[in-house]
């Protein structure tokens, strides 16, 4: 009896943590005329992108594609799919764009590179000073000099699974809960 309310404590806890994570991952938004908008922090006036949605995770672990989604985070999410059950390889994707295995960087770096907002495979470091600082509206990229992740409509796309409590493993999966950005620079790319 004592293990049965266990696990249904648990699961309560679980449920309750994945919805206080839900509603803490959900972008300010504003509606105007029936059409939702958020705005990158510092933008200009009128420099704002529709936003009909959040992504979700899907049971086979992929993310979906909100619609209304620009082309480029079109691109990121497909990107991330192609690799979201890769190994963990310290220093994947960082001698060539397709790889067995990625680590946090490679991951985040391969997935700007097909949004089209990266050239080349940059590092954690070099990460902390991509872009524009600030959260974007659609990708935002967290970064020190040991790790970094990303957040891509709504959704957290990490190597690490920290603050997870789902086990999903080391490696590039798009993870359920948000995880503290305390010490992480936080960056976008102008207009996403």
């Amino acid at each position: 009896m004592l293990s049965r309310s266990r696990d249904l404590f648990r699961l309560t806890l679980a449920a309750v943590l994945l919805t206080a994570s839900l509603i803490a991952a959900s972008p300010a938004v504003g509606q105007t005329d029936g059409t939702t908008t958020t705005t990158v922090p510092g933008a200009p006036e009128g420099d704002s992108a529709p936003l009909t949605g959040l992504a979700s995770i899907q049971p086979d672990g992929t993310a979906s594609i909100p619609e209304g989604a620009p082309y480029s985070v079109v691109r990121a999410i497909q990107a991330a799919n192609r690799i979201h059950t890769r190994t963990y390889i310290w220093g994947g994707g960082h001698r060539r764009w397709k790889s067995k295995g990625y680590d946090c960087s490679g991951a985040v770096s391969y997935v700007l590179h097909a949004a089209g907002v990266l050239s080349s495979r940059l590092v954690s470091g070099q990460l902390a000073w991509w872009g524009e600082p600030g959260p974007g509206t659609w990708i935002t990229v967290y970064a020190n000099r040991t790790h970094t992740y990303m957040t891509i409509a709504g959704l957290r796309y990490d190597t690490s699974p920290r603050g997870e409590w789902i086990d999903q493993g080391r490696g590039p999966r798009w993870r359920y809960t948000l995880r503290d950005n305390i010490g992480f620079a936080v960056r976008h790319y102008p207009g996403l």
